[in-house]
């Protein structure tokens, strides 16, 4: 297949919960996108080896609530998409420079798949899913 964008889809889930870990790389992978890694903290994400696109990103994390600053992080580093997947958005001080929004935890299957393809698209603003929740300025 050739693509205009050949690495679009690659997706970085930033979770230490296990078992949110596993629904996210099962929603993802069914959703047809590449996991690139989920790792569960700070340091792990200094071991990537391939570039995510989008990354969903909780806010408390196993070593602290390091959630934000990986966000920002992933935004310079690797200019990859930020989905917040948090309980806590109001956690979020100071948002990643490309933060798209923020799902709600609870989340559903259609959700997630329905942000991460708006980020995918370049954030088209008639296209932004209800579900995707807007961040709000500090």
């Amino acid at each position: 297949m050739n693509s205009a964008f050949p690495s679009a889809g690659k997706i970085l889930i930033v979770e230490d919960e296990f078992l949110v870990a596993l629904q996210l790389e099962d929603i993802v992978s069914d959703g047809g996108y590449a996991v690139v890694g989920t790792v569960p903290d700070r340091a792990s994400v200094l071991d990537l080896d391939e570039v995510p696109d989008v990354a969903l990103v909780d806010l408390n994390l196993r070593d602290g609530l390091t959630g934000p600053d990986i966000a920002r992080h992933l935004a310079g580093q690797f200019g990859a998409r930020v989905i917040y997947v948090t309980a806590t958005p109001n956690q979020i001080d100071y948002p990643a420079e490309t933060a798209v929004g923020f799902v709600q935890k609870p989340f559903s299957r259609q959700t997630i798949l329905a942000a991460i393809a708006y980020a995918l698209a370049g954030c088209p603003e008639q296209d932004r899913p209800a579900e995707l929740e807007r961040l709000r300025a500090h």
